[in-house]
């Protein structure tokens, strides 16, 4: 137990140093993700027709202000679920041979992927803090006010499982490898409804109801829908520990489909490359 902690711990700061490297290339790149911003805002402003004397109407239970704080509520759930990059890069270790590594040496796979991915979203939110509360000061207007205790400390939970979702939900995808080398079209079809079952693209309130029925038996809504939805109200406080638990059974579930998926993958795996 005590040798398995000092391995992940090396493991993390060794991610975090890598990471480091090119500082200023990742905070460039951190700081241009929030210019989409300011164009959201006033497409959503152009749909709600303010200035026009009808930004006080309602679209699916959203006032222009409730939209423009679920907006930067779900960009910031997704700056903790996104993992750009892991599932095709299980893909590429499997097709090149490089995860024969992982085989050889006394190191698993997916808690090495974990801790880097933790190594990552560590270094972006020490970047990103900063704009991100100024940002958020900016558009404080857009918030309702405070929540209470409860609500917070909900929403903080689902932020940390969204990663973890995420992260599972990527990973179990990339391990998909080990029986179809090839899996960019499936990667591409997951991102296509991700986008949309997430409630990244647009609050999944929008769409009707008989698709509602079907997302709430699907993982994706945690990803970018919940986190905004608890600290806007949109689950009442005697919903909150149902909506947290079922999102932790999610977890559990991905994990074993994980573990599984790397097992029966490594047993059926055959070395290429040098």
């Amino acid at each position: 137990m005590l040798w398995t902690l000092r391995v992940n711990w090396v493991i993390l700061k060794t991610c975090v140093e890598e990471r480091l490297v090119y500082r200023a290339d990742f905070a460039l790149g951190t700081l241009f993700r929030f210019l989409p911003i300011v164009t959201t805002i006033f497409l959503w402003g152009a749909i709600f027709g303010v200035g026009s004397g009808h930004e006080q109407q309602r679209i699916a239970g959203y006032s222009y202000n409730g939209m423009i704080a679920y907006y930067l509520l779900a960009m910031l759930a997704r700056a903790f679920s996104s993992m750009p990059g892991l599932s095709s890069g299980i893909a590429r270790e499997v097709r090149d041979g490089s995860v024969k590594k992982y085989l050889t040496q006394p190191i698993d796979m997916l808690g090495y992927l974990f801790w880097y991915r933790v190594a990552h979203k560590l270094v972006y939110y020490t970047v990103a803090a900063g704009p991100f509360a100024f940002v958020f000061w900016l558009c404080r207007s857009y918030f309702p006010g405070w929540p209470d205790a409860i609500t917070i400390v909900a929403f903080v939970a689902s932020l940390l499982m969204a990663f973890l979702m995420g992260f599972l939900m990527e990973s179990l995808l990339g391990l998909i490898s080990f029986w179809f080398l090839e899996v960019s079209s499936l990667m591409f079809i997951y991102m296509m409804f991700n986008y949309l079952l997430s409630g990244h693209m647009i609050p999944l309130d929008f769409l009707p109801p008989e698709i509602l029925n079907v997302i709430d038996y699907l993982p994706f809504k945690y990803l970018a829908y919940v986190p905004p939805a608890i600290l806007l109200g949109k689950y009442p406080a005697d919903q909150l520990l149902h909506v947290l638990l079922v999102e932790a059974g999610w977890i559990i579930t991905l994990l074993g489909a994980n573990r599984l998926a790397f097992h029966y993958g490594v047993r059926r795996y055959s070395a290429f490359g040098g």
